[in-house]
């Protein structure tokens, strides 16, 4: 985990570690002046909230480490050209790379505001591709997701995660119509959400700020943008589509 630097906000990957601290030092005031025992009661389960939190976020799921792929099903040839839409510092595509080492990935994304990276920058996503003994195989391209910047059927596969589902509005139909453009025929997409379930207890504030998501809509749009959905399942915080591009 201390490899690569995806540049994720101190608040995001290690703001539970304030309730942690205030929850500790209260308990152990509590523990010496012989407060109530609710008082450390209370403060033990806040600091029991905290550490696990912290722990899911930085060791379990990793915020620092590359995304694993959650499906075998991806890309099974193990080589081919991928787009990898809002790459942000490369978590995604340094995963591919890992996973799949007959690829070559293309990172693609405005590289600009903020979406909870750090110093979000194409540099960012080529060290991190470094770090992996990637970096001949990769590659970091300014773009929008509404108006992908390639010509059509360039790549054999794509993946998005936690991407597209933060576009407003009707940005999201176009985004996925963009990647079925510039995917070959028969080329499959892997598409990762956020999912605000019970993991919203322990990752607060991380996902506290994301709406719920209609799986049937999404199913909708991938199907309007001209996918065929191979296989969906959730795992914590994430739901994920596998799809394939229709001839």
């Amino acid at each position: 985990m201390f490899t690569y630097d995806f540049g994720y906000s101190w608040s995001i990957a290690y703001g539970l570690a304030v309730p942690l601290m205030v929850a500790a030092a209260v308990m152990a005031v509590a523990l010496w002046r012989g407060w109530s025992g609710w008082i450390s009661a209370i403060a033990a389960l806040i600091l029991a909230w905290a550490l696990t939190g912290l722990l899911l976020i930085n060791v379990v799921w990793g915020i620092n480490k590359p995304m694993d792929l959650p499906t075998n099903q991806f890309l099974t040839s193990g080589r081919g050209r991928v787009l990898d839409v809002g790459a942000g510092s490369g978590r995604a595509a340094v995963g591919v790379l890992l996973a799949r080492p007959g690829t070559v990935v293309t990172g693609v994304d405005l590289y600009r505001g903020y979406m909870g990276i750090e110093d979000n920058t194409p540099e960012r996503f080529m060290r991190n591709a470094d770090a992996a003994g990637a970096a001949r195989r990769a590659d970091a391209v300014r773009g929008d997701a509404r108006k992908l910047p390639f010509d059509d059927a360039t790549f054999d596969a794509a993946v998005s995660s936690y991407a597209i589902d933060h576009i407003p509005g009707d940005g999201k139909q176009q985004a996925l119509n963009e990647v079925a453009r510039v995917l070959k025929p028969k080329g499959q997409f892997l598409l990762l959400i956020v999912n605000v379930d019970w993991m919203v207890l322990v990752f607060s504030p991380p996902l506290a700020h994301h709406p719920r998501q209609d799986p049937a809509r999404w199913r909708a749009m991938l199907e309007r943008a001209g996918f065929r959905i191979e296989e969906e399942a959730t795992e914590p915080a994430t739901r994920y589509w596998l799809v394939r591009k229709q001839e």
